[in-house]
């Protein structure tokens, strides 16, 4: 109880000196900032509809940097592989100072990214979080090809690969043409599971109705971003 007061006081008075940025923004945002977030995930996907048809409208003048030097109030945060294909700004066509991006590989939510998101969602007010896995993942095939022994993998790989091992790719069978996706969807929402497992600030927030949280997988073949559901 004394911890969550503590954590409480702290997210109050981080969000007292965090200049922010109100109604459309100071980024040159292509619409008003969602008013929750339902209208934020229908934002996203409206976005990357545009980017999927190359109809794309976000874009960055200099004439936006000393408003996005002034505060940030993006709407929707998102946990991307590190892969250097996957681009939430643009995936999302959004413009800078719209999404909180985390990048991790594999989107596995690691205690810092966790951490991270709880910024943005306390002392931000982001109103949704986004899982983001994609297809051809590098970390969720070695996951699979490696599930029976990770310690061969170099460096510190296999503490991340271990967390998209369990449950995810230890349950398809890697003769099936279809593992590796489903396994990334596998991972994807296993880290939406996570999160509200792992963060009472995230739990909170979706229990009164200020926060969703989603996963989903890009198609870097067409652009496009589909939910997955569970």
């Amino acid at each position: 109880m004394r911890l969550a007061l503590i954590v409480a006081l702290a997210a109050g008075i981080l969000f007292a000196f965090v200049p922010t940025v109100d109604g459309e923004h100071a980024s040159n945002a292509i619409a008003p900032s969602p008013p929750t977030p339902q209208a934020a995930i229908e934002a996203l996907l409206a976005g990357n509809e545009r980017y999927a048809t190359d109809t794309a409208k976000s874009h960055n003048p200099p004439s936006a940097r000393s408003g996005l030097a002034s505060g940030q109030a993006p709407f929707a945060a998102i946990i991307r592989c590190a892969d250097s294909r996957v681009a939430p700004e643009i995936v999302f066509d959004q413009p800078l100072g719209e999404l909180f991006v985390c990048a991790v590989a594999g989107n596995v939510p690691t205690p810092e990214i966790v951490a991270s998101l709880e910024y943005g969602v306390a002392v931000l007010g982001t109103k949704l979080i986004v899982v983001m896995g994609h297809s051809s993942c590098g970390a969720v095939s070695a996951a699979i090809e490696h599930r029976d022994d990770t310690s061969v993998l170099p460096g510190s790989l296999p503490m991340l690969i271990d967390q998209i091992v369990v449950p995810c790719a230890i349950n398809v069978d890697p003769a099936d043409p279809n593992a590796l996706h489903n396994a990334t969807v596998c991972n994807a929402r296993q880290g939406a599971a996570e999160l509200l497992k792992r963060s009472s600030v995230i739990k909170d927030a979706v229990a009164k109705g200020d926060l969703k949280i989603i996963s989903g997988v890009q198609n870097l073949n067409t652009g496009r971003f589909e939910i997955q559901r569970r």
